[in-house]
């Protein structure tokens, strides 16, 4: 609806406006009898300035207050997929490059104009402001949204509010649902009921944002089952959000009916929605006094396996504090890290190994190979002869140990020849006796300052070598080479593969080659030319939620680390049954 303007007549917006927190309010004597408009006793001089600003209600907690309990001072293993790597990497090259350049393509910054009352106006202030403003056109709409930013006092926008159903005699559907995000955000629950009841009177069905907002406003109110009327509502347009679903959920627990809790639940995943934290920590912080639903609880946490969901610290600290309040005194946890051999610091059993099984592998290689190796688009990047011809090359030899991406591993380091880089490598790797394949490009043959013609035949002569052309993209090849080999091969470099597992066709598929990824990626974590290599560990452990009769083991998402798509938590919780 937009902008549509609604046709509430004056009475109409009267109860948005009594329900006033300030006592030194008076009628003002113009206004008509039937229709009273609120406003001060006392006309001062308005002021501009935000008083008492607060934080949003999304404000993230101060990660210093954490439980003393949460702090674990084992070292971390380094790894390109453990949470946190990519921010770190991301600030060093901040640092190394400085801020200059962000600074000359920004410009400086403009002071942002704040002209946001700090108390209620009069009719006639607020004109003289709109008059001032630089864009009076959507003045009210602005203004509106800038309270809303700043989480201005409610009586300030009742008087916005005031002056619009004055100056024009309605009151436009856009400014109408910002109040009521002010009005749900700052809890007023009264405020709330009365816009609920005049958009009723006035409107059939609303848009879903209004739909949405109202159920986040009625859910913490003794009128939370006005939620489920909403909820349906929705569903006649479309699909409720999972945040829908969730403030529902949050009303029915809060209000201790777990009954319909569960079933709004159920009927959420039953959809294929994915529900979010906030839901399942209000289940586990509402049933400690409840024990008896231990197996629907325990079905959260298994549906966070299944899809490889990892519970930030908040949920993590609910679902601690939950098996610790199991009448009998049962469970106990404690946070730490796993060791690098797979087992667990605090229990010392061995969490569920990075291995895919046999099934897993002979899955994932036939999608790849589909998906990947003869997808849609694998010809952008090489030619079918050239495909062929490498399938050939592979199928003609043994297995494979290493397959070594050789240009990545020769752009390891800035400094010095690049042949002599791969070939220290790739003379590393052979003094174990390992079977390599290191895949290139023809240019690195032609002989060049950083392609030594001599570096290059002695690389083959301890690798067998592979050549594209240098147009083609050489990580086809590798994914084929290595999952041709067999579970047991490993491949050498920085590339994350982030393309190739978007090609998968589900998501199963892509959590399956990301664990496989994990086991089976080598990376280099420090190279010194002529005397040192090292490889990051690659864990022998799987990072998901794991589960055996007598314990759990739950990687969770730190508070101030922020972990992207491809990376691991570093921290778990283990909870074990006190024997």
């Amino acid at each position: 609806m937009g902008t549509l303007l609604i046709s509430c007549t004056l009475n109409n917006i009267y109860p948005l406006l009594v329900h006033s927190r300030s006592s030194c309010f008076a009628v003002h004597k113009n206004v008509s009898s039937f229709f009273k408009v609120w406003v001060p006793l006392k006309v001062q001089r308005f002021s501009t300035r935000v008083g008492n600003s607060h934080e949003g209600d999304n404000k993230r907690p101060n990660t210093k207050q954490k439980e003393q309990s949460g702090k674990v001072p084992h070292a971390l293993p380094k790894s390109v997929f453990a949470a946190g790597t990519a921010r770190k990497k991301a600030e060093f090259l901040k640092q190394k490059w400085g801020n200059d350049f962000d600074k000359e393509l920004k410009g400086p910054r403009k002071p942002k104009e704040n002209n946001i009352p700090s108390q209620p106006l009069t009719a006639a202030q607020w004109k003289t402001l709109k008059d001032d403003a630089r864009a009076s056109h959507h003045f009210e709409v602005s203004m509106m949204e800038k309270m809303l930013a700043a989480n201005s006092d409610i009586d300030v926008a009742k008087s916005l509010l005031a002056y619009v159903a004055m100056e024009t005699g309605t009151v436009s559907y856009e400014l109408l649902l910002r109040y009521l995000t002010l009005c749900v955000h700052g809890n007023h629950e009264s405020e709330v009921f009365d816009v609920y009841d005049i958009m009723k009177k006035r409107f059939k069905t609303l848009e879903t944002g209004a739909y949405s907002l109202f159920i986040k406003g009625f859910s913490r109110t003794e009128k939370w089952r006005e939620c489920l009327l909403l909820l349906e509502s929705i569903k006649r347009v479309i699909t409720p959000s999972p945040r829908n679903y969730g403030y529902a959920i949050n009303g029915a627990l809060l209000h201790g009916d777990s009954r319909t809790a569960w079933v709004l639940y159920e009927e959420m995943v039953e959809k294929g929605l994915t529900p979010n934290q906030e839901t399942w920590q209000a289940f586990f912080d509402s049933d400690r006094s409840a024990h008896d639903s231990e197996s629907k609880l325990s079905s959260l946490l298994l549906y966070m396996r299944n899809n490889q969901i990892y519970p930030g610290e908040a949920l993590v600290k609910s679902i601690k504090a939950w098996f610790e309040s199991v009448p009998g005194n049962k469970w106990n946890g404690s946070w730490t890290t796993p060791e690098n051999s797979g087992h667990c610091r605090n229990c010392c059993s061995s969490l569920e190994s990075i291995q895919l099984t046999e099934d897993e592998y002979n899955q994932l290689k036939e999608k790849v190979m589909n998906d990947v190796i003869q997808g849609k688009d694998v010809f952008k990047k090489t030619t079918p002869q050239e495909l062929e011809s490498f399938k050939s090359f592979v199928k003609k030899r043994p297995p494979f140990d290493v397959v070594i991406d050789g240009l990545n591993v020769a752009n390891t380091t800035s400094k010095g020849n690049q042949s002599e880089t791969l070939l220290e490598v790739v003379s590393h790797l052979a003094q174990q006796n390992l079977r390599l394949l290191v895949l290139g490009r023809k240019h690195m043959l032609r002989g060049s300052r950083s392609w030594d013609r001599k570096n290059m035949s002695v690389i083959q002569q301890k690798a067998d070598c592979f050549f594209t052309d240098n147009i083609s993209e050489d990580d086809p090849f590798l994914l084929y080479a290595t999952l041709h080999s067999g579970n047991h091969c490993k491949f050498l470099s920085r590339d994350l593969m982030r393309d190739h597992k978007a090609c998968l066709p589900d998501s199963s598929t892509r959590r399956l080659f990301f664990k496989w990824q994990r086991g089976h990626q080598l990376v280099l974590s420090s190279y010194t030319a002529g005397r040192r290599i090292r490889f990051e560990t690659v864990p022998k452990y799987d990072t998901i939620i794991q589960t055996e009769e007598n314990s759990w083991h739950i990687p969770y998402d730190e508070d101030g680390v922020e972990r992207y798509s491809y990376e691991v938590p570093r921290k778990w919780l283990c909870l074990e049954m006190k024997r």
